[in-house]
């Protein structure tokens, strides 16, 4: 399936053989909330943990499972709970927490589906005899999950002449992220010699962490920093009758397979359109443009400019620090040393930071440099004009 995707490192494969482990231990259950008990307790040498009892009824057995992370705070927003001070009480006051969980279980059930992974005894020998909790969402919740995305987007990039290859791939408790960069759509961009390739990311979430998502990504090749295009025309909101969870709970089976067809077709459309060297070169022309968009007074102002863009972007003190280092990083490479201080230079500085960010918050980082590209001519003379 993947011999005209250039596997560098089995990156790829590793992910496929990730998703087909993971499916072949979900279990999705139905259950009233009324039916759930909570129960926290330390496993040795851990942290506190919670384990959810699903009391069995008609026959069925009781099963336990322990909460992960995701599902724990999942959890705690179902009932009403702040998230952190549901943590705080996870570790600090277990009996407490459980009481409360329990009590509002019992007084406000609802219908609720369960995302589970039977059996992971290995990986949690304590508290989930039957394996792990991973998600607690509506039970509306329509599941289009990895698999699905990877059967419709993968063939679309083996038949493109592009010449696709993986640069990352990962999974984790939220969200699926894979993504690809062309050998063979590639140009000039935000520096004299600077190479760039476009690129294409896709990600999913099976734990409600938002809906499918198919961006255009453009990659710096001497660092490999990825930008995603923050142009709406180039951001694929994609719908279907599951935009609506009443009438996705009252459709059939076959018709639930059917609107996964159609939602798969627009997968594969934007997958396509988002590959195209025409929308590769409309974004090379806005690099090219943000050469000339210099901060007044150069590299001397390097630091004042970078806590104004910051300020525009509403990044933390740390968030901050991690584009000052990315500038220090970008202006000695190839193409931007020695050259003034741009706008393409900082949307550089800004995607480096992707590089030592957790898998979750990397395209966070690349959608935050499309926003630099795209910074509309007030907010970009605020930073220029720093001193």
């Amino acid at each position: 399936m993947t011999s005209m995707i250039e596997n560098t490192e089995n990156t790829l494969a590793n992910l496929l053989q990730r998703v087909q482990a993971q499916s072949a231990r979900k279990q999705d259950i139905i259950a009233n909330t009324g039916a759930l008990q909570v129960a926290t307790a330390m496993a040795p040498d851990e942290k506190n943990y919670t384990s959810v009892i699903l009391e069995g009824s008609g026959g069925e057995p009781t099963q336990i499972f322990r909460a992960n992370a995701v599902a724990f705070d999942q959890l705690a927003m179902k009932a009403g709970i702040d998230v952190r001070t549901a943590r705080r009480f996870q570790a600090q006051y277990p009996d407490v927490l459980d009481k409360a969980l329990n009590r509002i279980h019992e007084q406000e059930p609802r219908s609720a589906m369960l995302r589970c992974f039977e059996d992971q005894a290995s990986v949690y020998p304590y508290g989930g005899r039957n394996g792990v909790l991973r998600a607690v969402v509506s039970d509306k919740f329509k599941t289009f999950d990895h698999p699905d995305l990877l059967e419709s987007v993968l063939p679309v990039l083996m038949e493109s002449d592009a010449q696709w290859q993986v640069v990352s791939a990962d999974i984790t408790d939220k969200r699926l992220y894979a993504r690809f960069k062309s050998l063979a759509i590639t140009g000039e961009g935000g520096a004299v010699g600077d190479l760039m390739a476009q690129g294409v990311s896709i990600s999913n979430s099976e734990t409600g962490h938002g809906s499918v998502s198919i961006a255009q990504l453009v990659w710096t090749l001497i660092c490999l920093n990825g930008m995603q295009t923050n142009n709406r025309n180039r951001t694929a909101h994609l719908t279907s009758s599951r935009a609506d969870g009443d009438t996705w709970a009252m459709l059939t089976d076959e018709s639930k397979r059917l609107d996964n067809l159609a939602l798969s077709s627009k997968v594969r459309d934007v997958t396509s359109a988002y590959a195209s060297r025409e929308m590769f070169e409309a974004v090379l022309e806005q690099f090219r443009s943000a050469r000339g968009d210099l901060v007044t007074t150069g590299m001397a102002a390097a630091q004042p400019a970078v806590e104004a863009l910051g300020g525009v972007l509403k990044l933390s003190k740390a968030e901050t620090s991690s584009v000052l280092d990315g500038l220090m990083q970008t202006i000695q490479q190839d193409g931007y040393r020695g050259e003034p201080l741009s706008r393409a230079t900082l949307v550089n500085a800004v995607t480096a930071a992707a590089h030592t960010a957790d898998a979750d918050a990397v395209t966070d980082w690349h959608v935050l440099g499309g926003r630099v590209l795209d910074l509309p001519a007030n907010q970009w003379q605020s930073v220029a004009m720093a001193a």
